[in-house]
């Protein structure tokens, strides 16, 4: 935790230890964290050159560990001067980029990137850079940034407030893990739609740089970085034409429960967690089938709790029922 402080994890370890005693000597925390007594010499001599350890003296050299409101108050300090300082030299290199961009050649405009860690990389550094918004296309397989790889830099940037907006294909609603992953992000407050099919992967972030993932015929991965150009604002309107057009996926974070657990009778428009997430996949284009395995229910269940809602509803076809949950918020 304090590596962000220039403290690295054998040092914290040591200042740790110190914290939770009024003083120890070296012989004494070596036996206490199982350390070469050199090696600890080393982190405690660093640790008193940042000001988190001092000796107390006596007969025997005793080390104590400096209030962390203090020690660690005053190098919090100093970082946070230090990131003043490279938030001005930020703004004013933006500043030169963006003075520079009406001379920027055609080939400066679009980057090609080329290999999988070099995509995962530009797709990282996008996402963590953000500071406004985020635009995804979602489309299997991924290649050359997996979803797992991804989420870091999702919950990093969710973190810090940056918006994510997301189309996903149909298809990946049934993917197994998918729904788990989409419904922490609309906890995390990302907005979510489906449609049955994309053209392409997309990233954009804060309507200043895209990444386009790419592959050829023999299997090459490569995708397009896309600056401030015609191009980039074609991109941002392809994403916001195609999310005026999907349909939003509505996920309750409440846990799924099954058949037994489901109470048959609904009191109005109060429908349960459980039957608005099937209306809700339902609605985007899943199958029966799907939705009770995504949801951990048995196809019986999923059927009998439709058959349920059109009867409280009134409506003789599911097209019937789709409509009439939209129309009066049940979803």
């Amino acid at each position: 935790m304090l590596s962000v402080l220039g403290v690295d994890a054998p040092e914290e370890r040591v200042y740790r230890a110190l914290v939770g005693h009024p003083a120890a000597t070296l012989d004494e925390l070596s036996v206490e964290l199982g350390t070469d007594p050199a090696g600890l010499s080393r982190s405690l001599a660093m640790l008193e050159a940042r000001g988190l350890v001092a000796r107390s003296g006596g007969r025997f050299d005793r080390y104590v560990a400096a209030p962390p409101a203090v020690a660690i108050g005053a190098l919090l300090n100093q970082h946070r001067a230090e990131l003043r300082q490279v938030e001005v030299t930020l703004a004013s290199l933006a500043e030169t980029y963006r003075a520079a961009g009406g001379e920027r050649a055609l080939d400066d405009l679009i980057e090609v990137v080329s290999g999988v860690e070099a995509i995962r990389y530009r797709a990282d550094q996008l996402q963590r850079g953000a500071s406004g918004e985020v635009l995804l296309f979602a489309v299997p397989p991924f290649r050359a940034v997996t979803r797992a790889e991804n989420a870091a830099a999702q919950d990093d940037a969710l973190r810090r407030g940056v918006r994510y907006r997301i189309v996903v294909c149909r298809g990946l609603l049934e993917e197994p893990g998918t729904l788990d992953r989409c419904r922490g992000l609309v906890r995390s407050g990302s907005r979510i739609r489906v449609v049955e099919e994309l053209p392409l992967n997309l990233l954009v972030a804060d309507g200043t740089d895209a990444l386009v993932p790419l592959a050829d015929g023999a299997g090459t991965e490569g995708a397009l970085l896309v600056h401030p150009s015609g191009v980039l604002d074609a991109l941002v309107a392809l994403f916001e034409a195609v999310w005026s057009t999907s349909l939003p996926l509505h996920l309750d974070p409440a846990e799924a429960a099954d058949a037994d657990e489901v109470p048959e009778q609904l009191d109005g428009l109060d429908i349960q967690a459980v039957d608005a997430r099937i209306l809700s996949l339902l609605l985007v284009g899943l199958t029966d089938r799907s939705v009770a395995s995504q949801l951990g229910l048995s196809m019986r269940t999923v059927q009998r709790r439709v058959r349920h809602l059109m009867d409280l509803a009134g409506v003789q076809t599911r097209l019937q029922l789709g409509w009439y949950a939209a129309r009066n918020g049940w979803v």
